[in-house]
């Protein structure tokens, strides 16, 4: 039996909840840009979660999505852009200074100026990006943050072909749907984590993976009353929009002896 202690080594406190900032502060601001990705630092967030595709060049980028047409001011599957091309777009719908679309290794370099985690997901289920995981896991080496990084996806055989570039590298796989005995799978896959849909699986799954020492950062948790469902358990961390809100709830087990 693994104490919830041990759940959080090498990834923040040992005590309570980690808060990972879904694609950033993204319930003020522009999701997976810098801004974003700086006001949830400012607003406490423990981490950062952001996603990841590949230009036509070969660059690694943070978007949510195969197109740019959501997220930006322009069109177009993000493959067919080159690099020059996709930064050229501006990506803060939500305010009025133009933004790009990051590149990862700008945002790892930030990274190395704070102590946040961050969770990286890949996002090749529709587009199997060729070199997308020797990529990510080559830059995350680079800047030497293999210890404050979670590689996630819905894309199971990625993640273990990152497990076998880079097992230093903490490694996720997503969830949409409840899965049997999560722990044994992910043992199997030599993943540290899951992250399951917030409503996917029941507080006993939950604990019982923890329990088998992987740990659970459910996704995404902006009700107030699944935080509360999700800090009461100590389950490892929460994946949400509004950082601040999190903070705010989890002062509250905090403050209990």
């Amino acid at each position: 039996m693994v104490s919830f202690k041990y759940l959080h080594f090498k990834m923040g406190s040992e005590k309570m909840t980690q808060i990972f900032a879904h694609r950033g502060y993204t319930k003020t601001f522009s999701e997976n840009t810098m801004g974003a990705f700086v006001e949830a630092k400012k607003a406490g967030a423990d981490g950062l979660e952001l996603d990841v595709h590949l230009t036509k060049d070969g660059e690694v980028v943070i978007i949510h999505d195969e197109k740019v047409d959501r997220t930006t001011s322009g069109n177009g599957f993000v493959k067919d852009f080159l690099y020059k091309e996709i930064r050229k777009l501006n990506a803060n719908k939500k305010g009025v200074r133009k933004e790009p679309i990051p590149a990862l290794e700008e945002v790892l370099e930030w990274l190395k100026t704070n102590n946040l985690l961050c969770n990286i997901e890949l996002k090749n289920g529709l587009f199997p990006y060729e070199g997308m995981e020797e990529k990510v896991t080559q830059l995350v080496q680079k800047q030497g943050l293999s210890d404050r990084i979670i590689i996630s996806s819905f894309n199971h055989y990625s993640i273990v072909y990152c497990y076998r570039l880079a097992p230093e590298i903490g490694t996720a796989p997503l969830f949409l749907e409840g899965i049997y005995m999560p722990w044994i799978y992910s043992q199997s896959i030599r993943a540290k984590g899951i992250h399951p849909k917030h409503s996917s699986m029941s507080d006993n799954i939950l604990i019982n993976t923890m329990e088998n020492g992987i740990a659970v950062r459910p996704y995404t948790v902006n009700k107030e009353v699944d935080m509360h469902r999700f800090f009461k358990i100590n389950c490892t961390a929460i994946i949400t929009d509004d950082p601040v809100r999190a903070m705010r709830i989890r002062k509250q087990y905090e403050k209990r002896p």
